[in-house]
């Protein structure tokens, strides 16, 4: 399977070989700490392994990798991508994430679905070239259409026009 990125090293952090590290698509929390990673140096993947996480947000953490053990070693990563060998999976055949591309009817078209805990939302590219969010939740179904790959909401007055 093909390495994939899952963060980039922001900065370095400390002096004993700390690295800010922005996580891409992923949860920090789902990073094995037994798994290796991979930072690529003249065009090779170089394993390593995460030592320490400890989350900084909802998408960085500062992490301590083996053999990265001072500021000049942290220095060296700065700006690199950390790759990591993830299954991707599969979105649910019946979930939410189906209805990316479909038409939001008097909407626009969705770009994705974004699962925010307790609020997930729509990402719909509206009809004058907005990009905004919408309320997903059973109760504003208003009517599915398979075929046509079509959805209408119950939705707040204004919201796509803005």
């Amino acid at each position: 399977m093909p390495l994939q990125q899952i963060a980039k090293v922001l900065k370095a952090n400390g002096t004993d070989g700390g690295i800010l590290v922005g996580f891409r698509e992923i949860d920090p929390e789902e990073i094995s700490l037994e798994e290796p990673v991979f930072v690529v140096f003249d065009g090779l993947p170089v394993p390593f392994f995460f030592t320490d996480l400890q989350r900084r947000g909802s998408s960085k953490a500062v992490v301590h990798l083996n053999d990265v053990t001072s500021l000049k070693d942290a220095l060296e990563l700065e700006g690199r991508e950390i790759l990591a060998d993830i299954e991707e999976q599969e979105p649910e055949e019946d979930g939410p994430e189906m209805l990316v591309g479909w038409t939001l009817k008097d909407g626009g078209r969705i770009s994705a679905f974004v699962d925010i805990p307790g609020n997930p939302c729509l990402e719909v590219e509206t009809k004058n070239g907005t990009t905004v969010m919408v309320p997903f939740h059973e109760d504003l179904i208003e009517s599915v259409d398979p075929e046509n790959q079509e959805i209408a909401l119950i939705l707040p007055e204004g919201i796509l026009e803005l």
